[in-house]
């Protein structure tokens, strides 16, 4: 099945990336946001990402400005009509999500693909009395989406075959590797990942190690390219936050239960890279 044209619906730090590395692929995107600002936000972010390549001598002005071209945006749900893949990348919420893919789905071709780029809520919870589940699937990707190679494909108890083939081959399409995960929160890599990170903060916060002698010892003992504290600020602390939550929901077990330090950090605003300010100072 093609995926053309591809859209993206939130133009936000992974719905950005997502969208640039279909278009460096050669697919046409459309990027939806709420409005002209956001809009204007989510092109900012893609051509600043695709102008450092240039300006590393990574990508010529020529190809700079095809890849530039394959991306429209658009403020309004209904030009998503004609997409024959809609990839959902708004806020880890599972209101918004649901309520944002209900208006979706009655503007879609009843044979479209819509996935999530959720990173550890349910498929079957967002797709829950949509028409046609059979076409709903999980596609996670892994920030910064045009530099990591993974995406985990989700599949839900009641996902098609057709539709898993059609995300796999979507996956080869726009150079990712992918990985198939049963539709449990977390998934397989932050299943994994989380009570890693979880680790980290209860030793920082216990006093056991500085957070930058804690990152090193991973770095120069484990061969870790990053740190987990580091990671951390990266991937955004209230994204880690919320992503805890619905693990513990899922499973309830200890190790996925957010230390205090995460939540008080939270709820002071420092959510790591993009508040400038979390285990680090940026």
């Amino acid at each position: 099945m093609k995926v053309e044209p591809l859209a993206v619906l939130g133009g936000g730090l992974m719905g950005s990336g997502i969208a640039e590395s279909a278009a460096s692929a050669g697919l046409p995107v459309i990027v939806r946001d709420v409005d002209k600002e956001a809009c204007a936000a989510a092109r900012a972010r893609i051509e600043g990402s695709v102008g450092r390549l240039r300006d590393k001598g990574r990508l010529t002005d020529a190809r700079f400005e095809e890849i530039l071209g394959r991306i429209s945006y658009t403020a309004e749900l209904e030009d998503l009509a004609d997409a024959d893949l809609v990839i959902e990348a708004v806020p880890e919420n599972l209101e918004l999500k649901r309520a944002i893919l209900a208006e979706l789905v009655e503007v879609v071709a009843p044979e479209a693909l819509i996935a999530s780029n959720t990173s550890s809520l349910a498929i079957a919870q967002l797709a829950s009395g949509m028409p046609a589940p059979e076409r709903f699937l999980g596609l996670h990707f892994f920030s910064p989406v045009p530099v990591m190679a993974l995406v985990e494909i989700v599949v839900a108890l009641r996902t098609s075959e057709a539709t898993r083939e059609a995300a796999e081959g979507f996956a080869v399409t726009i150079g990712k590797e992918a990985i198939v995960a049963k539709d449990r929160s977390g998934f397989v890599v932050n299943m994994l990942l989380v009570p890693y990170l979880m680790a980290a903060m209860r030793m920082y916060e216990e006093g056991f190690a500085t957070a930058a002698d804690i990152d090193r010892g991973m770095q120069l003992g484990c061969g870790h390219p990053m740190g987990p504290l580091a990671l951390c600020d990266m991937i955004g602390l209230d994204v880690l936050c919320m992503v805890c939550d619905s693990l513990y929901d899922e499973y309830r077990r200890p190790e996925y239960v957010p230390p205090p330090i995460l939540r008080r950090m939270v709820e002071s605003g420092l959510f790591g890279r993009k508040a400038n300010a979390g285990f680090y100072e940026y």
